[in-house]
């Protein structure tokens, strides 16, 4: 059993590795006590992302539809105006995102499409919306410009263990990877940063790439975990399929050591069933990309994971966008003491 919910930097693979191997009913029992400690256990963030570049990326990321190494059938696209891409925003909004996610296929974004991102943040942030990119490397001046321009989040996954990692990208470094993110954080922005999982890692890359992920400090606030979408031209489009399983343990190991941070159900839900994304939740995941594209793959229609939120008695998380952590911890203490006193009365009127 765990032995505190307490966020941690210090996590050893052997301790990890532990975890995984926990049978399977006392792992999502410890995953959801702890996920209820500091979060409204039937509320999931609910983000939207949008593609505003695609195609002809110069990285060549083996799991990648957009990288320009492959003969994936990829439309090319330019950026997107900006006017197009609050369209989309606002649709997002009313259809009940609180995050806007946007993302370009670039290796870093380029002086000359700066003004136009930044106004693309300032935009969407009028709606009432977390605003989240993801642009490839930036730098210090990058990642403050987009800070001042009122980023809230930026995404820069580490996708997997430094060790496997030189077997799915060489066009970029991890170390390279981790860079980005301390620019990201120094710019005072909230750092989304996750992995890809069923990518032909051994258990102990699962491992090894969750320990990197917990020594970041703070810890990250979103984590995305992504189950490989095998896309045909790809390297890795006959890799063999990850046990539904395997996923769902792994979504438990990240709640337990990232207590406090967002997990993200991310791609591969399309191919996901109802029970094993409802094992994901009860396992501690409690966001979710919602719409029918993340950038260029399939993903559950919007009315599908309204009809299976109904089915589990989940709803959309709703929070200020101006709240701070602090406040936002707060409100959930007040939350959870209102309802713990409701339960005593309950239990004195019985």
């Amino acid at each position: 059993m765990t032995e505190t919910a307490a966020p941690r930097n210090d996590w050893t693979l052997e301790q990890i590795n532990a975890l995984f191997t926990l049978p399977f009913n006392d792992l999502l029992f410890d995953a959801q006590k702890i996920h209820r400690e500091h979060f409204e256990p039937n509320a999931v963030q609910i983000s939207t992302l949008l593609s505003i570049k695609t195609g002809a990326c110069p990285e060549d990321c083996k799991y990648c539809p957009q990288s320009g190494h492959y003969n994936t059938q990829l439309e090319k696209e330019k950026l997107m105006a900006v006017d197009k891409v609050v369209t989309q925003a606002r649709a997002a909004k009313e259809a009940g995102a609180s995050r806007f996610c946007m993302g370009a296929a670039w290796k870093s974004p380029r002086e000359r499409d700066m003004p136009a991102v930044e106004e693309m943040v300032r935009q969407v942030k009028t709606l009432g919306l977390e605003t989240c990119m993801t642009l490839g490397s930036v730098d210090n001046a990058q990642a403050g410009r987009l800070a001042e321009a009122g980023l809230d989040y930026y995404n820069h996954n580490l996708d997997t263990s430094p060790e496997y990692y030189g077997e799915i990208i060489t066009t970029r470094t991890f170390g390279e990877r981790l860079e980005t993110l301390d620019h990201v954080r120094g710019a005072g922005m909230k750092v989304c940063t996750g992995g890809i999982l069923g990518m032909g890692e051994s258990d102990r890359d699962r491992s090894a790439l969750l320990q990197q992920l917990a020594s970041l400090s703070p810890h990250p606030e979103s984590v995305p975990i992504n189950m490989l979408v095998k896309v045909p031209g790809t390297p890795l489009e006959n890799v063999e399929d990850m046990d539904p399983l395997e996923f769902v343990r792994a979504i438990a190991v990240a709640r337990i050591m990232m207590p406090k941070s967002h997990v993200r159900l991310s791609a591969g839900r399309e191919n996901m069933s109802e029970p094993t994304q409802a094992l994901a939740f009860m396992a501690g995941a409690n966001s979710i990309f919602y719409g029918d594209k993340l950038l260029t793959t399939d993903n559950p229609q919007a009315d599908l994971d309204r009809a299976l939120f109904a089915k589990l008695g989940l709803h959309p998380e709703t929070r200020e966008t101006c709240e701070s952590e602090a406040l936002h911890d707060e409100r959930l203490a007040r939350q959870a003491h209102a309802a713990k006193a409701d339960a005593l009365a309950v239990d004195a009127s019985a």
